[in-house]
């Protein structure tokens, strides 16, 4: 999910809650004809953004908080995560073909994989270092390094699932001590003073916002970890492979039959 979308999503969130809010201090006005100016100014939901924080209580600060960090790690995690960053497929398709027409030594190629610096290249660079031993060997190094890749590229991933976990949990938080404080508040007024059903209103769409609000953050969050997740094990499959081509290229059973063609080679050309 783009940043873009995600701000369109709480910004949709918002505006229905708005409009549930709005239809029901309607219903309110109609039975209750004799409210004052006041009164009705305070049921009217706000259409500013900074009126809903405010009524949503201070529970709204680290839900603000969440909603940025998850923006700024969405973003990272977008670019960080782009195929031509993780296996470039030039460098790929290039690296191979030139290890299996024998063009690359050892030399070369861990020159190739570090001047690359990729992921995949730092796969390749593990895979070289055991250039000949036997496929056991090469293949345990090349699944070592990918461990490495695989934990590099699921980083801040926590932090997408803490704050898809912790805004509901502090959206329900603050509709609790929003309901609190609005009964509270009929306890301790006198009705003659104050309408308690206007109270009741007002303190229940007070609250309900902070709910609203985690969920509106959660919700991206979610879908954001779920699709950076399936992306991650993508691109494992895919590094994968392409280790797994270059094992069968160096290991001392592939390389056990090039001497005999070279020889031939020279031979002929002889």
């Amino acid at each position: 999910m783009k940043p873009i979308q995600i701000v369109g999503t709480s910004l949709i969130v918002t505006i229905c809650l708005l409009a549930f809010s709005q239809s029901l201090n309607a219903q309110t006005d109609t039975t209750q004809p004799t409210v004052s100016q006041n009164d009705e100014n305070n049921i009217v939901g706000s259409r500013r953004l900074l009126d809903i924080i405010r009524n949503g209580g201070p529970l709204m600060i680290p839900i603000g908080v969440c909603s940025f960090v998850l923006f700024v790690f969405v973003f990272e995690r977008f670019i960080s995560l782009r195929k031509a960053r993780i296996l470039p497929r030039q460098f790929v398709k290039r690296f191979l073909q030139n290890l299996g027409e024998g063009q690359l030594d050892r030399q070369t190629a861990l020159e190739q994989c570090e001047k690359n610096r990729s992921p995949v290249a730092r796969v390749f660079r593990a895979g070289i270092m055991k250039w000949g031993k036997p496929a056991v060997e090469v293949e345990q190094a090349v699944l070592d390094a990918g461990e490495r890749a695989a934990t590099e590229m699921r980083k801040y991933m926590r932090m997408l699932n803490g704050i898809a976990t912790v805004c509901p949990l502090l959206g329900l938080l603050g509709t609790v001590l929003g309901m609190i404080h609005a009964f509270d508040a009929i306890g301790s007024v006198d009705p003659s003073i104050a309408d308690p059903k206007v109270l009741i209103a007002t303190g229940i769409s007070q609250a309900l916002l902070t709910t609203a609000a985690g969920m509106s953050v959660a919700i991206p969050a979610l879908i954001a970890y779920m699709f950076f997740s399936g992306r991650i094990d993508q691109r494992i499959v895919e590094i994968d492979a392409a280790s797994q081509k270059l094992v069968n290229m160096i290991s001392a059973e592939a390389l056990a039959g090039k001497p005999k063609s070279t020889k031939t080679r020279k031979t002929k050309a002889a």
